[in-house]
């Protein structure tokens, strides 16, 4: 059976701003020393399991051309625009369905555009082992990913009963406070849930017609359109339409059938700015330092330079990110708080800067 992938990669990585911004948002970067950036890694890492011209890249419209640019090997008609975002649920059914009309059933692996993978060919292996249980019957697969701290940033994967390479997921579980957190790790039965998803396009086609029948019909008239005249005016009018839900709720949540596979492949979700010193190597006082800087007496401090000399001196625990026109200086404490400038910006009408 044909193996299909579907990068999703239509995100605004507002965490990673000045650097991400509306017109090249965080998949288009690159976070690591290799220069290669996030999406071109996601596809790379892919090669040895999917063909070119089987993977498909679910992106905004306005990414079309940042997507074709960085991935000249992936056909331009397997570059999927959304006229407009709504969640992953909807971005899912599109493609299934357009990969649908072009071959009688695949294997379908849904991956997030901006992660990292520590151990490729563990990842590998991984894959594959959910490709065999999809094969199996109409069984959904999610990569869930052996937690090494209590995080309180991820929603958990309950699972239960052991089922060859798979285990029956019991439930799925949002993002918990640091005590419940603590429970889930010590219970040894929770995995963060990474996002990632296997199983064929006839089981999840089956599914979205069962729980969520709008979406389904939609992407079944989009998918009719799909390489005529009429295949744009088809896609805004349903996907405008189509209501914004979340792949775990509109489906996983509910179906059943639902299988886990523990991943412990070095895997980062890039969330924030904090990645950067995880994924790069730092100095003997854990700075990462890129660009024209002088560090003086300072640790634990990421400095992202641009044009200008940064010198940083005596400094603890900072992000530093320059650019053409915008400066960031962020406690560590407080990452996730860096979208609330985007907010401000936009306020403040300066748009040319978001």
């Amino acid at each position: 059976m044909k193996t299909a992938a579907v990068i999703m990669a239509g995100g605004r990585g507002e965490r990673f701003w000045p650097k991400s911004r509306n017109s090249r948002p965080k998949q288009f970067l690159s976070l690591t020393s290799d220069g290669e950036t996030m999406i071109q890694k996601t596809v790379k890492r892919l090669r040895p399991l999917v063909d070119a011209e089987d993977i498909y890249i679910v992106t905004n419209a306005a990414y079309t051309d940042l997507v074709a640019e960085q991935l000249p090997d992936v056909p331009k008609e397997n570059i999927l625009a959304e006229p407009c975002a709504r969640n992953t649920a909807p971005c899912i059914a599109f493609a299934a369905a357009v990969i649908g009309k072009k071959c009688e059933d695949a294997v379908m692996l849904v991956l997030p555009s901006d992660h990292l993978i520590g151990y490729e060919d563990i990842y590998l292996r991984t894959l594959k082992k959910a490709v065999k249980v999809c094969e199996e019957g109409q069984n959904l697969v999610t990569i869930g990913i052996t937690p090494t701290y209590a995080e309180t940033g991820y929603g958990y994967i309950n699972f239960g009963k052991e089922s060859g390479d798979a285990y029956e997921v019991e439930r799925f579980v949002e993002k918990p406070d640091l005590p419940t957190a603590k429970k889930y790790l010590a219970s040894g039965k929770y995995l963060w849930n990474s996002g990632m998803f296997v199983w064929k396009v006839s089981s999840i086609m089956a599914n979205l017609r069962k729980l969520m029948p709008d979406v389904y019909e939609g992407a079944l008239r989009i998918a009719d359109s799909y390489g005529t005249d009429k295949y744009t005016e088809t896609l805004v009018k349903e996907y405008t339409a189509f209501t914004s839900e979340s792949i775990d709720f509109g489906i996983m949540e509910k179906a059943s059938d639902i299988y886990t596979i523990p991943g412990s492949f070095g895997w980062d979700d890039v969330g924030s700015w904090l990645a950067v010193e995880r994924i790069n190597e730092t100095d003997d006082n854990k700075n990462y330092i890129d660009g024209d800087v002088i560090s003086i007496d300072s640790e634990r401090t990421t400095i992202c330079g641009g044009r200008r000399l940064i010198a940083a001196v005596g400094v603890e625990d900072l992000i530093i990110v320059d650019t053409d026109d915008a400066v960031l200086v962020c406690s560590k404490n407080n990452t996730q708080d860096v979208k609330k400038v985007i907010a401000q910006l936009k306020e403040h009408g300066r748009n040319e800067l978001v």
